[in-house]
């Protein structure tokens, strides 16, 4: 886990929650946390594999989801990222950020892409590939978002897309996404 604002009080609750699990859980700190999601994902560079599994800490994932990540393999140098279809379905739409695709090819991305057939779920499949284009938009700019990633690998040919056909997910930003999330949820498990 990557953090940054408040991080000691962040990595002490996560210390509390840990003990009595079977879980092994490292923080790194970003020191640049006022800076887009990138940069925290860059902060962790040293600790993660050649193949990686990054996740939004504020999605809600559901099993069936996660079952299609240990056997996916990613593009060679770049990434995969996990879409949703079922745009109709999503709860706070302008809110998303929105893909293109062609096949299973990331195309675009974007909050304010116009012309769009999926949204990011906030789960990838990558490589270090992708932490590369962070880091090069980063040098270009002094800033990049993991947006900003997946479009210079979506340029490069090296981003695909993982469509989780009725799989559920949420995005959970605001009170308002949290309570329809533990309906979401709630229904489910009756």
């Amino acid at each position: 886990m990557v953090t940054g604002h408040r991080a000691a009080e962040i990595e002490e609750e996560i210390a509390s929650w840990r003990q009595g699990l079977d879980l092994s859980v490292e923080t790194v700190r970003n020191p640049d946390y006022h800076l887009m999601n990138g940069i925290s994902l860059l902060a962790a560079r040293e600790l993660l594999s050649p193949v990686f599994v990054l996740a939004m800490a504020d999605h809600v994932i559901g099993e069936e989801v996660m079952r299609l990540v240990p056997g996916h393999v990613p593009p060679d140098g770049g990434a995969t990222l996990l879409v949703d279809r079922r745009i109709g379905d999503v709860f706070d739409l302008a809110d998303a950020t929105k893909v293109k695709t062609e096949r299973d090819h990331v195309l675009e991305i974007g909050k304010n892409l116009a012309d769009f057939d999926a949204v990011d779920i906030g789960l990838f499949v990558a490589t270090h590939g992708l932490l590369d284009a962070i880091a090069a938009v980063r040098e270009e700019r002094g800033d990049a978002s993991l947006s900003d990633g997946v479009a210079r690998l979506a340029r490069a040919g090296r981003m695909a897309s993982l469509d989780i056909g009725d799989g559920f997910w949420r995005d959970v930003d605001t009170a308002e996404m949290r309570a329809e999330a533990e309906a979401a949820l709630a229904e489910r498990e009756a």
